[in-house]
Parts: C-alpha cells; sequence; structure tokens
C-alpha cells in the first residue's frame, strides 16, 4: 500500500507493508488525514519516531472482528492502551502504561490507505457530518478537552496562540457559550475567530489584557508559557496544550508567588467531538487552508511546515 514515512526524513513509500489486524482490532480504509503540528515535529526528531506518522482521520471499516462495524465512516481515539488495566477500565486507557498511540508511539498512523484500531477506539461519524470536518474530531476533541478545567460558565478565558490548536480551543470554547480572547500575532488569523465571537488581541498588546483565572497555551513555545504565567490571575490554571521536540527554559516563579495551577491537556473524548460536530455547533472547515492528495504528501508536509500555516488535509482514498 501507499504510505507517508519517517525514517528519518518523509517520503513517499509506494509499496508499504500492509498493517497487520490483531484480535479485537479493525482495519480501517483511510479517506482524508490531516496534518498536525505534532506530525512536524516527530519529522524534527521528537520521540525518536520512525514509520507512518499522522493520528486525526476520518475512514471507513473494511475489516473487523465484529462485522458490525464493517462498512461504518469513523474516527478513532489515537490512544490503544491494553484494556485491561486500571487505567484502561478506569479511565479509557489514555494514559496506559502499554498503549500504543496512533502514529505517535508503536503503531502505524493516518497517512497511508490503510490503518488498524482497536474497536473499542473508534466513533462512528453520522451522515450529516462532512469528512472535512470529521477530520478534525480529534484534535477537537483535545480542544475540548480544556473544558474539563473551565468550571465557572460566566468567567472569560484567555487563549494564547492563533494557529491551529489555538484557533480550534477558541470555537470549542465559543460553541460552549464561553468568553473567549485569543491573543495572536497574526491579524487574519484572529479574525478568523472574530468572525466567530471571540475577543481577540495581538501579542504585542497583551500587557493590557486582564487577567482570567484560566489561560490556555496552544504556543508551543516558551515565551508563550511565561506570557500565559503573566496573565493567569492568583489561584488560577494555566492549561499547556502543546508539545516541543526540544528543550525549554521558563521562570516559574508566578506559579508560586500567584499559587497557580499547571495542567497538561492532551487528548479528549471522541465522542462528545463528534456529538458538537453534528449538532453543528462547531464548524472547524474555516480553518482548512490547502490539501493534497497522498501521492504528494511530502507535499504537504513541507506546506505544513510553514511558518502561519493553517490546517493542510490529504486525501488518502
Amino acid at each position: 500500500m501507499k504510505a507517508l514515512v519517517l525514517d528519518p526524513d518523509p517520503r513517499l513509500d509506494l509499496a508499504f507493508a500492509e498493517p497487520e489486524r490483531a484480535p479485537g482490532e479493525a482495519i480501517v480504509e483511510v479517506r482524508v488525514a490531516g496534518v498536525c503540528d505534532t506530525d512536524l515535529q516527530l519529522a524534527r526528531g521528537y520521540m525518536g519516531f520512525s514509520g507512518v506518522p499522522g493520528h486525526e482521520f476520518v475512514g471507513v471499516v473494511t475489516q473487523s472482528d465484529d462485522p458490525s462495524w464493517v462498512g461504518k465512516r469513523v474516527v478513532g481515539d489515537i490512544n490503544a492502551g491494553c484494556g485491561a488495566c486500571p487505567e484502561c477500565l478506569a479511565r479509557g486507557g489514555h494514559h496506559c502504561a502499554k498503549r500504543t498511540v496512533l502514529g505517535i508511539l508503536g503503531r502505524g498512523g493516518a497517512f497511508a490507505e490503510r490503518l488498524t484500531l482497536p474497536t473499542r477506539c473508534l466513533v462512528e461519524v453520522p451522515p450529516t457530518v462532512p469528512d472535512d470536518a470529521a477530520v478534525f474530531a480529534e484534535p477537537l476533541a483535545a480542544a475540548l478537552h480544556v473544558l474539563d478545567e473551565a468550571s465557572a460558565v460566566d468567567a472569560p478565558v484567555i487563549v494564547l496562540g492563533d494557529g491551529k490548536l489555538g484557533l480550534l480551543i477558541t470555537r470549542a470554547l465559543l460553541g460552549d457559550q464561553r468568553r473567549v480572547t485569543l491573543v495572536g500575532r497574526h491579524p487574519t488569523k484572529l479574525e478568523l475567530a472574530a468572525r466567530v465571537g471571540a475577543t481577540v488581541v495581538l501579542e504585542h498588546e497583551a500587557s493590557g489584557v486582564e487577567r482570567a483565572g484560566l489561560v490556555v497555551d496552544a504556543t508551543g513555545s516558551a515565551a508563550g508559557l511565561a506570557l500565559a504565567l503573566r496573565l493567569t490571575r492568583p489561584r488560577g490554571t494555566v492549561v499547556l496544550k502543546t508539545t516541543l521536540a526540544g528543550a525549554t527554559s521558563v521562570d516559574l516563579s508566578p506559579v508560586v508567588i500567584d499559587e497557580l495551577r499547571v495542567v497538561g491537556s492532551r487528548c479528549g473524548d471522541l465522542a462528545r467531538a463528534v456529538l458538537a460536530l453534528a449538532r453543528g455547533a462547531i464548524d472547524p472547515r474555516p480553518l482548512v487552508e490547502a490539501r493534497y492528495p497522498l501521492d504528494r504528501a511530502v507535499r504537504a508536509f513541507e506546506h505544513a511546515g510553514r511558518r502561519g500555516v493553517l490546517k493542510v488535509l490529504v486525501d488518502v482514498s
């Protein structure tokens, strides 16, 4: 099968080995995949990854031990836990010590004609949700996970970073009727957020923003984290939503002085994301900037790696 492979540089392999389906798993024929910043970090050496990347996808099940799944259009939770440990049984397996992670850790990903996932990781996509919206389900689930730290419905939230994730988090919060201020560097991107109801501020003017009890850092930079700490009011919460391939250095004294909570936030509930898409509460499609066929997936990675680019999609089938 065709696949984009990192070993370590992105290359298109026209005869990559077919994924092997283990008991309890499904084979999914990928229709559309999205390029994530994590994919770009993997291409730069993050986690020492080698193989097929890609964890944002929508596809159709072609094989499964459970025939009721065959033919269904699905998205998938990227964390494939063992399914038997206390973490899996009580909390879904996102932090299972034995887990594989689609396109990131020990499991080939979505920039290929086919992938495998346990059927317990699959979520069916309703017919009313188009592929170009469904492919956002995984990052939207991560964005909606921020709501688990947003206790007061009427309290304002500050989101830092007007990249793909920051804009999606902003839409997710607005879809839940939250008041959101998005701080970024690009007027055209900030305008996308302003159109759907966010207050927008350029980063160099952020010193005038009133501090909030919840600040979400989606900048992927040490400078963004430092700004997040400054903009969080005492006893507030900073949510970190991005990963970096390299080490960073940040003054953490505000965490002690202002008694801040710093929370790491990774994956979310896929079913919640699909439901939000089906209800029409969030439409991520305006964030799509470009798309490429799988035959030009290397070019898609190059495009996605340019500074300031929004979502790049890869049409697989």
